[in-house]
């Protein structure tokens, strides 16, 4: 389960202060933490958080209460370069960082395990024989008698 903003307007080593202080801990327990950090970074952080979330109901069915938040990269993205004029008609560099940050959300042992199972007893499936298999190929291939209406 994961979920991925690129290019936020706002430099890599502002976003890893609030990345560090939620990975590892329980989703309801960083939510909370987001929620009352006055940091910049915690609104797009936690919007970022709830999709991971969404993304783990949707295609795994787990519940908020059973996922950790597993890993939290903060990459560097493209630097926007401008100029600011300065005294004697020169101009001096400014560089506008970005970053690309990656929500990783992992399920706790106990639901792995459940999951797992159920995908196990989903996988299987009764063998047949090969004469049978050939048997129904060959039932399948047979052209089918149509019936005449009148």
């Amino acid at each position: 389960m994961k979920a991925i903003l690129r290019s936020y307007r706002q430099a890599p080593r502002k976003v890893r202060l609030v990345a560090n202080l939620i990975k590892g801990k329980t989703v309801p327990r960083a939510l909370v933490e987001l929620d009352v950090l006055p940091k910049r970074a915690s609104g797009p952080m936690k919007k970022l958080l709830m999709s991971a979330i969404a993304n783990a109901k949707e295609n795994d069915g787990i519940a908020l209460e059973d996922l950790f938040v597993k890993e939290v990269r903060v990459d560097q993205g493209t630097i926007l370069k401008r100029s600011m004029p300065k005294s004697h008609g020169s101009a001096h560099p400014i560089h506008k960082h970005t970053s690309h940050i990656m929500i990783e959300l992992i399920a706790s042992a106990d639901t792995q395990v459940k999951s797992h199972k159920s995908k196990v007893k989903s996988a299987e499936t009764p063998k047949v024989s090969k004469k049978v298999a050939l048997a129904k190929v060959k039932a399948a291939a047979k052209p089918k008698a149509v019936k005449k209406t009148k």
